[in-house]
């Protein structure tokens, strides 16, 4: 085959991959394979440099690093958006849109997430990508052409795939978002940290930084991506009517679009679009601060025209802000359970994320170091969905004459015994154990009694370190020694809430071999570390009994986690709790593993979302895990099944998008029950 055909071929085999990997998620070939092909059109572009083409997929990186960026003009200005936080605000710009179009005008309207990115422009002449720029001031911004073309998401020339047949406009603007998914963005982040480099602030701060670079082998190394949302601009056949036909166009041409995009045509159903994408703003995967909404007839956008550089066609419905600034007050130094030494913010309290917030992880000495933070600074913090706040970055303009360094402490704020620092850890730790340090033992006593390990219901943080300072518990077994009078004698303790709480810890004793590992507090053994671990030895002994060797054979399980197994029933206290738990009628069922003839779900992943209501989400997990399958917390192109309960919301949406199959919590009993997985 002459060389010329082979390119053609590979470079088109290597741009389909991508665009199945990057812009649809559902990639045909494994990672492997996509490298092999990309590695055989370099070596032959290697051969062959004479019939080397800037549209190759090899050619995203390539160039001198630029000394500057070029200003560009917008033919089309780039407007910002005016915005809106209530209902009935958004009625106001529905009915100012009636009053200028007339009353008997049909209005649809279309909808889309907010992303927190980096908006840009990309001109496509003849379907080839020949200019990228930055909103900069709406009217003016800079060539980035060179670092766009390093995201893989991002055509350089279209269609990568096309089915609607309608031609490639002469010339077209199409306009997005650039982002950081937040996962890559900790992924970078805790890279960068390990190699003593600079991590992003936020993903958005991320995304723009990465933007401006000059050498784009630098951006070309940031996990950048976007989604296309509007058409600036086109010449050509092509003239769309409305923004919804765009969208369509778009996915057609092989651009990455939004898949929460909705049409609607009245307030209810705006808000209930609303109110969904705000409920999913935490499992999205990626920073939105609000809902765009937009008329969606193009000749009514134009009707209704623009001003002071805002269109009157559009706006944006804002979400509470993640982030915000306050006053670093003190820096507290709490004990965990494993005698970790974490230092804790106390802020001034502000609200963000739709909470007052007053205290934020600080994670320990290291992060404190790398934000330079002190006493009295005023600092960025952070606060998305559920996640604990995080302080991100010091305003170090507004730093005070009087900011004082945070010191690491010597001795336990608990115990007083001496403050160790290993050289393979970050974390400083209590020298002593937590038969001798309070705060250990209570928060230790606190996993112990939580929902995923004994699940004693009532007995929450507050009553254990009154028991723990009343001297009532020492250690686990004694919560199954405790009496009614002494509960009942506790502060605030009501007799019913005793007698609830005697109940629950007599109901306490009955678990699984999995939950009781778990509940131990050993340092690096998790849930599904503890499932494996119940799944290989089936017994308490013979686990207190395993080595090195026979630890490392398991699952999940390496040589570090298997040290820290072994040190802790080295520890002759720990063993002994253990029996005293035994010995206090703490009790599991045999584990009988399933006959491996019957199903085998070895190099699967499943996913559980929704409410299960004939057995506990971790219960299915089990069950699964014992036959080999992986359980994944999110849904991907390779997820085999998902299994759905009532309640079921992003997840069961994202399969039905990719087209993963769905058992509803009926279909999934039948299944276990078929294979003799349950009775």
């Amino acid at each position: 085959m002459p060389a010329e055909q082979k390119l053609a071929e590979l470079r088109a085999a290597v741009a389909h991959h991508m665009y199945r990997y990057h812009v649809l998620d559902e990639p045909e070939v494994a990672d492997a394979e996509y490298d092999a092909l990309f590695d055989e059109l370099l070596s032959l572009e290697a051969a062959h440099p004479e019939l080397t083409s800037s549209e190759s997929p090899t050619q995203r990186v390539g160039g001198q690093p630029l000394s500057h960026f070029e200003k560009v003009s917008h033919e089309v200005a780039m407007l910002s958006l005016d915005k809106t936080t209530t209902r009935t605000e958004l009625e106001d710009w529905i009915q100012r849109c009636r009053n200028r179009l007339g009353d008997e005008v049909s209005l649809n309207f279309f909808c889309e997430p907010k992303i927190d990115g980096v908006a840009v422009a990309l001109v496509y002449e003849d379907g080839r990508l020949v200019l990228a720029s930055t909103r900069g001031d709406g009217q003016t911004g800079e060539n980035i052409t060179a670092n766009v073309k390093t995201i893989p998401s991002v055509p350089l020339r279209i269609p990568v795939s096309q089915e609607s047949g309608i031609p490639i406009p002469v010339r077209m603007e199409v306009r997005g978002e650039i982002y950081i998914p937040v996962d890559q963005f900790r992924e970078f982040n805790q890279r960068a940290i390990n190699q003593g480099d600079k991590p992003m602030i936020n993903p958005r701060n991320g995304a723009a930084g990465s933007l401006r670079q000059l050498d784009p082998k630098i951006t070309a190394s940031r996990p950048l991506t976007m989604f296309c949302y509007s058409l600036g601009w086109t010449e050509g056949d092509w003239q769309p009517s409305a923004h919804s036909q765009v969208i369509a166009q778009f996915e057609s041409w092989g651009l990455r679009t939004n898949p929460l995009v909705r049409r609607v045509d009245e307030l209810d159903s705006m808000m209930s679009y609303v109110d969904e994408v705000l409920a999913k703003r935490s499992d999205l995967g990626y920073d939105i601060d609000g809902v765009v909404v937009k008329v969606d007839e193009l000749d009514q956008q134009e009707t209704l025209g623009a001003v002071t550089r805002k269109p009157r066609w559009a706006i944006a419905y804002k979400y509470p802000a993640e982030e915000a600034t306050t006053e670093l007050q003190e820096v507290e130094f709490q004990v965990g359970r494993t005698g970790s030494i974490t230092p804790v913010a106390r802020l001034k309290p502000v609200f963000v994320g739709g909470v007052t917030v007053s205290n934020a992880t600080l994670h320990n000495m290291d992060e404190i170091s790398r934000l330079d933070l002190r006493i009295g600074d005023h600092v960025m913090i952070r606060r998305a969905g559920d996640v604990i706040p995080q302080v991100v970055s010091v305003i170090q303009s507004r730093r005070p004459k009087d900011a004082v360094e945070v010191v690491l402490p010597t001795v336990c704020p608990s115990c007083g015994s001496a403050v160790t620092q290993t050289e393979d850890e970050a974390v400083a730790r209590c020298s002593a154990s937590h038969n001798v340090c309070p705060a250990q033992r209570k928060e230790g006593l606190k996993h112990f009694a939580s929902r995923l390990a004994m699940d004693i219901d009532g007995l929450g943080d507050k009553l254990i370190e009154q028991f723990v300072d009343l001297g009532l518990v020492a250690n686990a077994a004694d919560i199954f020694h405790l009496e009614m009078s002494q509960i009942a004698a506790i502060e605030r303790m009501a007799e019913k809430s005793a007698t609830n709480l005697v109940e629950a810890i007599a109901a306490s004793r009955a678990t699984t071999l999995q939950r009781f590992i778990y509940s131990l507090g050993i340092r690096e053994v998790g849930e599904a570390t503890a499932l494996s671990l119940a799944n290989q030895f089936r017994s308490i002994e013979a686990l207190i009994a395993a080595d090195v060797e026979a630890l490392v054979s398991v699952p999940d399980v390496g040589p570090i986690v298997a040290e820290k197994i072994r040190l802790f029933f080295a520890d002759s206290e720990n063993v002994a709790v253990v029996e005293s738990l035994v010995g206090a009628g703490v009790n599991w069922p045999e584990i009988e593993l399933p006959d491996a003839g019957t199903v085998s779900l070895v190099g699967q992943t499943w996913v559980l979302t929704g409410t299960l209501e004939q057995m506990t989400r971790n219960e299915a997990k089990a069950i699964l895990v014992g036959v080999g399958a992986k359980v994944a917390g999110s849904v991907s192109a390779k997820t085999h099944q998902v299994v759905a309960g009532p309640g079921a919301g992003s997840k069961l949406a994202k399969a039905k998008e990719l087209e993963v199959p769905v058992m509803d919590e009926d279909e999934f009993v039948t299944f276990l029950k078929t294979h003799g997985l349950v009775e």
